[in-house]
Formats: structure tokens, sequence, C-alpha cells
């Protein structure tokens, strides 16, 4: 390259240090390159810790201005009576000091299909979660827990005295209200949760006094205080779950549901009050009722509540009076009074807003590619920059529908691991890092993060995942695919004409994967593949996943760097989605008694690994997770590209008066980023 040829690259890096502040030149990376831009954007993991020592316990209890107004009122009891018991509560150490209370945190979001949006940032309202780190279980709803010697049986203590937003108490009834009258409701939940299962065979929940939870399996289950503490069916809290229209969570307000249920009055009367909400049937009511962002009555737990609908140009939040989570000094959390997440219109406008300094906090939609633009106007609009890494291998996936049966001559092909192994070796990753990543991301395959336990080895980076035109195109030759047409695209073998590929995207996602895919197409004329890329609404593009009609799918891994707790995008086991052979997820989790067995042993051997992990312990369930792994990476039924990049869900945009911003926070599924940062900390100096 001239010394004079500056690429996007060379910009940012020169941006990021005028931005800084620096003069020093960038620093050299071993091999004498620059290192990669963004470096000094990426700072210490860090964040606020959950004091457990009752003796280090406030003594009293402080609120918010707003809720003193309202005890003075007589509209709300003191804060002591809305708290748990005083050792019972939870006592979080914020990351730097103890924060003011008020104001009103600006955010954007996309619509009512954007709850994710809100979801993350409530999810204290999880039975377990995890710590700063994303690596270790830590209490949330629960204020302990405890799993029997022989793995059998989880159970859980709730905190005495804990309320419900609306004041009414929280006891292991919601548990059994949840189990027998939504989970156990064919009406609701057809069939059991995977996660509530050990080899096929379903768990049961006990409540044992008021505070006092059990899950009880007939097998070894170790796994499942992981499954407790993650983004899953069972662990992933109401507002998640339910908004997810899962009807999962594992609780529930009993006081204010019931009213919706045929149990508690008849059929023809909850039909009769649905149809004359406007619903077609009182299952579509609760499924609306249970929604947290779409019904403001609804009772929850974390520490805001919705008060201006998610379908409203502005999804309004106000705190919870009743939050169970104090500081260090007592205070009662969260310091924050309001979020208000103004509706845009696309994920341009929103990013325009971002780089204005219209939003106080904002990492969800903020664009990487926009990131040279972000630096040139932060001090103009007010804010700074973090770079929350992944750990997660690939950002933008080719996820295989090795199910495919649609094209017999297509399917052929999608099943042949040779022909799998071409396509990966076809692909110029470097290329899609400098124009889609900015250099940033981490070319290779899906394998998660080095440093991540479960990694199945260094060299498993890079096995089928660099460039290498002649074997790929040895690879093609080999299986069948010599002919040609007069532009050197191969032919397909049933006289068909031309071989084409189709690459499904989805549009206004965080990654740009229809682009990402145009330049994959473009990069394949060389080894003499030809694909078709098409842009695909995102609701549109899950049903024709779920119906198995796709070929392949650009997608994310994320979540996957802790396969156990999201296996989904890179094994085919969990029928609520599934990107890599739908029939196959349906056999898996019915035992075999729907859906479609796999023909390939390699994955049939995935799936008896996978199934035995639940009830090994940590060290075993690790070298499980290690070989599953290494056959992913072998299959490449899902191909990775660029990874372990901020890229999705880590660019993130803080006003300078935000205070308890971590340099870095955990970014990944199983941390609901921003939850284990513990928005309710966050505060405003100003």
């Amino acid at each position: 390259m001239s010394k004079h040829h500056f690429t996007r690259r060379n910009f940012l890096q020169m941006a990021s240090l005028t931005a800084a502040g620096l003069s020093l030149p960038v620093r050299a990376s071993r091999a004498g390159q620059p290192a990669k831009i963004g470096a000094n954007l990426i700072g210490k993991l860090e964040g606020p810790e959950i004091i457990r020592d009752t003796a280090k316990y406030p003594k009293a209890f402080k609120e918010a201005p707003m809720l003193a107004d309202l005890v003075k009122a007589g509209k709300l009891p003191p804060v002591d009576k809305r708290l748990p018991e005083s050792l019972e509560v939870m006592v979080v150490k914020p990351l730097k000091e103890a924060g003011k209370y008020g104001g009103r945190w600006r955010r954007g979001f996309t619509g009512p299909a954007d709850n994710e949006n809100g979801n993350r940032i409530v999810s204290t309202d999880k039975i377990l979660m995890f710590d700063y780190t994303g690596n270790k279980v830590a209490p949330a709803l629960a204020k302990d827990w405890r799993l029997s010697d022989d793995g059998k049986v989880a159970t859980i203590f709730l905190r005495k005295g804990m309320k419900w937003s609306d004041g009414h108490p929280f006891t292991a009834d919601d548990f059994l209200f949840w189990y027998e009258d939504i989970y156990l409701n064919k009406d609701l939940v057809p069939g059991p949760a995977p996660e509530f299962t050990i080899n096929g065979k379903p768990g049961r929940l006990i409540k044992r006094d008021d505070y006092t939870v059990m899950f009880e399996f007939p097998e070894p289950y170790f796994l499942f205080i992981d499954i407790l503490a993650g983004d899953t069916l069972i662990g992933g809290g109401q507002a998640t779950q339910m908004a997810r229209s899962s009807f999962m969570g594992a609780y529930a307000p009993t006081h204010y549901l019931k009213q919706f249920l045929p149990k508690y009055s008849s059929l023809d009367e909850v039909q009769r009050k649905a149809k004359a909400a406007g619903y077609d049937s009182w299952v579509s009511q609760f499924r609306n009722r249970t929604h947290w962002g779409l019904n403001v009555e609804l009772p929850v737990l974390g520490p805001w509540k919705t008060v201006s609908p998610i379908n409203t140009p502005n999804w309004g939040m106000e705190r919870n009076p009743y939050y169970y989570a104090v500081d260090t000094a007592g205070n009662q959390l969260p310091y924050i009074d309001r979020i208000s997440m103004g509706l845009a219109e696309n994920l341009e406008v929103l990013n325009l807003r971002a780089i204005a300094g219209e939003y106080d906090m904002q990492a969800r939609h903020v664009s990487l590619n926009k990131l040279p633009v972000f630096i040139d106007n932060q001090k103009k609009g007010n804010y700074n920059i973090h770079l929350d890494t992944q750990q997660a291998g690939s950002d933008a996936a080719m996820l295989i529908n090795t199910a495919y049966e649609a094209d017999p001559e297509v399917a052929k092909w999608l099943t042949n691991k040779d022909f799998r192994h071409a396509m990966a070796l076809g692909i110029d990753r470097d290329q899609l890092n400098e124009a889609f990543w900015l250099g940033i991301g981490t070319p290779g395959s899906c394998v998660p993060a080095d440093d991540v336990a479960i990694n199945p080895g260094k060299e498993y980076r890079k096995k089928w995942a660099t460039l290498d035109v002649k074997q790929a195109n040895a690879l093609l030759d080999k299986i069948g695919l010599t002919k040609k047409d007069g532009e050197g695209y191969r032919l397909r073998t049933d006289g068909k004409g031309r071989l084409r590929i189709e690459l499904m995207s989805v549009g206004g996602q965080f990654i740009p994967y229809t682009q990402v895919g145009e330049m994959i197409k473009q990069q394949w004329q060389k080894i003499g593949l030809d694909a078709d890329v098409k842009e695909t609404e995102r609701g549109l593009a899950f049903t024709k996943t779920a119906n198995a009609e796709h070929q392949i799918m650009f997608w994310t891994v994320g979540g996957s760097e802790n396969l156990y707790l999201f296996p989904r995008h890179v094994l085919p086991v969990d029928p609520s989605e599934c990107h890599i052979g739908m029939p196959f997820a349906r056999w898996y989790a019915s035992n075999g008694t729907q859906g479609k067995k796999p023909t390939n042993p390699e994955m049939l051997r995935a799936f008896e690994l996978f199934r035995s992990a639940a009830g090994k312990k940590d060290a075993e369930r690790t070298k499980i997770a290690q070989e599953i792994w290494r056959i992913i990476t072998e299959e490449c039924w899902v191909i990775g590209t660029v990874g372990l990049s901020p890229a999705f869900m880590g660019v993130r945009i803080t006003k300078n008066n935000m205070g308890n911003m971590p340099e870095r926070q955990a970014n990944a599924q199983h941390a609901r980023t921003p939850n284990t940062s513990h928005p309710a900390t966050f505060f405003f100096k100003s």
C-alpha cells in the first residue's frame, strides 16, 4: 500500500487518537502493523458488586424525592415498608459512587418488536443472574440457592417481605400459580420447556413454604442453576419471557393475572370479557396482559415499570416504588426516575440522533460503521464512546439449513460436508473485516473467544475459516461440480442450469447482513459459485426458518459462547428458534416424536453429547462443550465470518454527565447486557 493511501482504518486510527487528545503513535503489533483501531476505546471490564455479607448491610433506608412526596401525601407507605425485610434486600455496591436521584434517561427504540431494548434494562427480575464478569452466578430475586448433592433438587430462597410494583406480596405462591395455571395449561404452553426437563423427563415445581421454592428432577441436573441465571425459558424473568409471548419465566403475579384465566370464573366469562376488550380469545387477551411493555397495569419486579406502552411513539417507564434493591448507603434503587424511549423511524435516524447527542446512554442499534462519525462528534455531542467486545465467534454467520428439501439439487449440496467446506474456504474474511468491522473484528470460525473455558483450542479459530481458493475449487471439482457456464459459474448436476445458492438476510439489524452477503457473493466468483442475496423482513424470515424453507441465513451466533444456555444458533436443539434445521430441533426436543431425525451422524453425536451434559458437573460439562464445538467447526453447518467484536450492541455512547458507567461491560446474551452493570445504579451527575 502506498504511504499516501488512507483506508477507513487509517482514518479511524487518526480520529480516535485525536478524540482522545493523544499525540503518541498507535501502538504497533508484533507483526509491525498498526494495532487494531479503537483499541483505546476498549477499556477494563468492570462493574458493580452485589454485597452478600449482611454485616455490611445498611442500617437505614432512603428514597427518591418523588417517592418521598408520595409518602407525605399518604399515597405510598414509607420506604422501609416497601422494601423486603432489612436483611433480605439486595445490596449493590455501585461501580464508582452512590448516585444522585432524579432525571430522565433518553434512549431510542425501533418499535413494538424492540422489546429487548427494555427487557435487558429490567432483567434483575430474573430468579438468578450473572455478575458483572458474566462468569459467576449471582443472586437476584432469590437471595440464595442450593443444589442438592445428587443434583436433583434446586432450592430457591426468596426475599421475605418483597413486593410487586403495586405493593402486593411476592411469594412462592407466584411460582406455584405460574407452574400450575400457566405452564401446565395446554392452551398456553402446549409442550414442556426443554430446560425444564432432563433427558426428556419433566421436572416439577414445589412450594416448601411462603419463601422457598424447589425445582425437582428425576435425574441429576447440575446445569440447572446456570439455566436459572441465563437467558432461558425458565430463568429469563417475567419481563423478557412474557414479552416474548412464551408464557415462561417461572413465576407470575397471581393476584392480577388470575382474573384472565377460565379456572377462576368460567370459559364463557373470560371469552366474553376478552371479546368485549377487543381480543379474539381469552388466550390473546392473556398474552397482551402479561406483556410488561404493553400493559401499564401489570405488576412487575424490575427497577422500572411501563407507564406509556411500547406501541406508542414514546415507550415510557417510571421507577418501581417497591424495587427490592438498595445501594451500600441504604438508598433505594434506581437512581434515575424515568426512562424515555423515543421511536426512531429507522436505524439511520436512531444513529443520527445518537451522533447529535440526543441519547444519554445507548448501545443497542448503534452502528459500528459510524464509529468515525461518532468520534468526530463526541465533543460537540457531549458524549464519550466505549467499545464492549463480545466473546461470540461470529457476528455474521452463515447458518445452513441442512434440513432443506424444496430443491433436491441444492439440498444435496447443503448436506455435503465438502461443499460446505468449499463455501467456507471461498470467503475473504479479512476483506469483510475491513469493510464492515473497520478492522476491529477477528476473522475466523464461530468458536468462542480463546479465553472462554469451552473454546476447543486456538487452532479452531482458523479451521475451514481462511481464504483458500485453490482448495475450495479442488473440493468442488472432487464432488462432481466440474461443468461451468460461459461466465465460469458451476452448473447443476441435474441439467437445470447454473447452481445458485440463496442467502437470506434480514435488514435493519445490528450487522449489515445484506451487504455482507453481497460481498461474499462477489468473493465466490473465484470458486465458480453463484448466490442470490435476498433481504427479508425479520418476521417473514423467521417464519421461513421455522418451516425450513430457506437455504442459508445470515445471523449472529451471539450467546453460543455459553453453549448450554443459548445453543440455538449453532446446534439445532431449540424449537422456539432454529435457523439450521427446525425439523431437527423438533425431533431433538420431542425425543423423536415430532420433526425429523438428522441423517448426519456427527449431528446426532453432538445431540447425544449435548443431552448428556446437563447431568454432569462443571469440569465434565466443559470438556463435552469443547467436543461439541470441534464437531460444529469441522462440520461447517454454521460458517463464521468475523466476530469477537463490539459490533453487536457493543458501541456504547454515554453522555459525559452519566455516572457509574463501566469502561467496558460484559456483552453477552446470558449477561442480558447491560443488566450485569445494574442500570439501576446509573445516575446523572448534573
